[in-house]
């Protein structure tokens, strides 16, 4: 296939940069602008372009029907009201004596999810925010800011005969962003823990850049430099743990080194709380300008450091 202008802008921005500047390193706002407004609601997103987000980041499950919604979690009932709404809808689990009460997102329709509370949890100012499909979430951003979706628990959902990868590839494709660029980057950045996700991911969808998440600890020995020439298989990017950047900071040059950039995550303060404030902003400009990474995850777009004057 002969790439176009779209593509080669988007292999062009993956082209990583030594000792990168916090100019030229970009924003993701985690769940949206989530230290201010409840995590993936459209207020949320809405706020964080407010705020001059590069990327606002959607994470996403699928309801029984076949929706795509934006949820961190595979289950609802830390930020919604499920368990007063559909007390019976109940997924009890057991780990020995322990028992976890879970009511996955996946067991109920669009229709249901719609009926639920999903802002009331961070503030009763936000009493009555809805869990938003993808499609509103594209709605909203599309053309003022990129997308960096997380694909959740996707070997879970094969396991129930439930395709995230095929869902998420045809609403792409649908919106016509798979080669799509916003402000000269790519218009959309694929992001995964699974590595088979994103192998799925590179066969399908070629053109959009893909992120491979580490944890911290790095239990699977991801981070060492011949396993980051591996990673360049089926990803274009890592996404780190902060903590895992700060221990070594020579990792973001051998990531470099391996063709991958690098997108640490998270960077938070908590709304009203100065003293956070200052350090997370402090933070976010010690990794873009001292580390050279290439972009970051924050609850805070507006303390993300921009160029100085």
């Amino acid at each position: 296939m002969r790439a176009g202008l779209p593509l080669l802008i988007a292999l062009l921005f993956l082209m990583p940069l030594e000792g990168a500047q916090s100019s030229g390193a970009f924003s993701v706002a985690h769940r949206g602008a989530s230290a201010y407004a409840p995590e993936h609601t459209l207020e949320a997103y809405q706020l964080a372009l407010d705020q001059g987000a590069d990327y606002v980041e959607q994470d996403l499950g699928i309801t029984r029907d076949g929706v795509l919604v934006c949820l961190h979690d595979l289950s609802l009932e830390r930020t919604t009201d499920v368990e007063t709404v559909f007390p019976d809808r109940v997924t009890v689990e057991r780990d020995g004596t322990r028992e976890r009460r879970r009511w996955y997102v996946d067991d109920f329709t669009l229709a249901e999810v719609r009926q639920l509370d999903a802002g009331r949890w961070f503030d009763p100012s936000f009493a009555g925010a809805r869990i938003p499909t993808f499609q509103e979430a594209i709605d909203l951003v599309k053309g003022k800011a990129g997308l960096f979706p997380e694909l959740k628990g996707p070997a879970r959902l094969r396991a129930k005969g439930l395709s995230l990868e095929d869902a998420v590839v045809a609403a792409l494709q649908r919106n016509g962003l798979t080669s799509a660029t916003v402000r000269g980057r790519p218009a959309v950045l694929l992001q995964s823990f699974e590595a088979q996700s994103l192998q799925t991911l590179a066969r399908r969808l070629p053109a959009i850049p893909r992120t491979f998440l580490v944890q911290a600890p790095d239990v699977d020995g991801w981070l060492t430099p011949d396993r980051l020439r591996a990673m360049r298989a089926f990803a274009t990017g890592v996404g780190p743990a902060r903590a895992l950047v700060d221990a070594r900071p020579g990792l973001v040059a051998e990531a470099h080194a391996a063709g991958l950039t690098v997108v640490p995550w998270t960077f938070r303060a908590r709304r009203g709380v100065t003293d956070e404030a200052a350090t997370a902003a402090a933070e976010m400009r010690r990794f873009t300008e001292t580390y050279g990474v290439d972009g970051l995850f924050t609850d805070n777009p507006d303390l993300f450091p921009r160029s100085r004057p």
